[in-house]
């Protein structure tokens, strides 16, 4: 499906989009520790919240929140993606506290539902030019509710490291100047990716960097994973 195909406006995702099962496999070998987790926690809990997960793709993070947050909503603009997260819902039987609904982060899908906890994991919200979706969730955040942005770290790690060689117009230091703009605090997070096999690790770089990039970094780098620094930013309502 092509952007012009979807009913919602979306930048399309390759990784995801194009290669859905493999990104599964990424999900599951990204932060095998938890400190993403650990680090939103020190912030916010959503024990007992109403979560938003903005862009939740095939829903992989649905379930982690619906085991103790009271309600939850998965956003997805692409359409398969959308039918890939309500099977899981399905699948797990978690229909009774978490919906999937179809939509984008510039005209997000809540109305009445004010919002405790939004969580939005390399999905959207990079920097300048997210404006519209951080409207929208000035619009549907309940007063004292935490919106949390995953986002990579490129000053630091060597997977942040393969991000600068592989995308050199990125600026670091304006994107922290934009969230610092915005009302967001950025926490540096180290984390890991680590995979079962080799082939997986193999796999998902293949998905996150052109053919070139991906040749490079596999030739140089011989594990099954990689450190890598992200920022969990958040915002209080």
């Amino acid at each position: 499906m092509t952007q012009a195909d979807s009913p919602f406006p979306a930048i399309p995702s390759p990784n995801i989009w194009n290669s859905p099962d493999t990104y599964e496999t990424e999900n599951r070998g990204v932060d095998p520790d938890g400190a993403i987790w650990a680090a939103m926690r020190q912030v916010r809990d959503w024990q007992d919240a109403d979560v938003l997960d903005v862009g939740c793709g095939s829903g992989f993070h649905l379930p982690f929140f619906a085991r103790t947050a009271r309600s939850v909503i998965g956003v997805e603009p692409h359409p398969p993606l959308v039918a890939a997260a309500q099977d899981r819902v399905l699948r797990d039987g978690i229909e009774a506290s978490v919906e999937v609904r179809a939509g984008g982060a510039e005209a997000l899908p809540v109305q009445a539902d004010p919002i405790d906890v939004a969580h939005a994991r390399w999905a959207y919200f990079f920097g300048a030019g997210c404006e519209p979706g951080l409207a929208e969730l000035e619009r549907v955040m309940r007063p004292g509710g935490v919106a949390f942005v995953i986002d990579n770290d490129a000053s630091q790690s060597t997977f942040g490291s393969w991000f600068r060689r592989a995308l050199p117009s990125y600026d670091p230091v304006g994107v922290e100047r934009f969230w610092r703009r915005v009302g967001f605090t950025s926490a540096p997070v180290a984390m890991r990716w680590e995979f079962a096999t080799r082939a997986d690790f193999e796999a998902v770089v293949q998905i996150e960097f052109t053919p070139e990039h991906a040749d490079r970094i596999l030739a140089e780098h011989e594990r099954t994973g990689v450190d890598y620094a992200v920022f969990v930013r958040w915002r209080r309502y």
